[in-house]
């Protein structure tokens, strides 16, 4: 029987992303946005200063990615999740602010968590140790913001069948704790 993949184009709405439970596979396929925590600051601090962002973030994903430069012929190179955690300072505030979904890896912190309840966000995980693999899903990547950061500039992301998992959803599912539950031996 072939597994259930559920199908998602960007923007997603708080309807969406409500239908989202943790383990649930899904192929995301459009843009997304790749930044980091330098990144991430630098939103955060225009947002506090009430200024403009250089992307519009409502009902986006962000994916916490610095690719490796491409190869000839290639749109990316290496394209792996960064560990979330270095942005939960920041999240919250990008959640509030309209941002619906993250993809990276390792689990999340208690404010993060809060804040997908509240704002009705979604976490995603890629795997990580398989950049080459999710770099094939990438079909145009192009710097739209804070190019001075280098790998960590905010990049626009055209993708195809971008293979994820829901980690932790907007209704307090963890992914994280259900495998460990399941496979636990008492």
């Amino acid at each position: 029987m072939a597994e259930d993949i559920i199908k998602l184009t960007p923007p997603i709405t708080d309807e969406i992303v409500a239908s989202l439970k943790a383990g649930d596979r899904v192929s995301i396929t459009g843009v997304i946005y790749s930044a980091r925590d330098a990144a991430h600051k630098r939103l955060v601090d225009l947002i506090e200063k009430g200024e403009e962002l250089p992307i519009d973030i409502k009902g986006q994903i962000i994916y916490y990615m610095g690719p490796s430069p491409a190869k000839p012929g290639h749109a990316i190179g290496s394209a792996g999740p960064t560990t979330s955690y270095r942005m939960d300072a920041y999240s919250p505030t990008l959640n509030e602010h309209g941002l619906k979904g993250a993809i990276g890896k390792g689990a999340r912190g208690p404010e993060v968590v809060e804040a997908m309840k509240k704002y009705k966000g979604v976490y995603f995980t890629a795997t990580g140790g398989a950049a080459a693999l999710i770099s094939q899903s990438i079909k145009k990547a192009d710097i739209v913001a804070y190019e001075d950061l280098g790998a960590e500039a905010i990049r626009r992301l055209e993708v195809e069948d971008f293979r994820c998992i829901v980690a932790q959803d907007c209704h307090g599912g963890n992914y994280y704790e259900i495998g460990v539950n399941e496979y636990r031996r008492d």
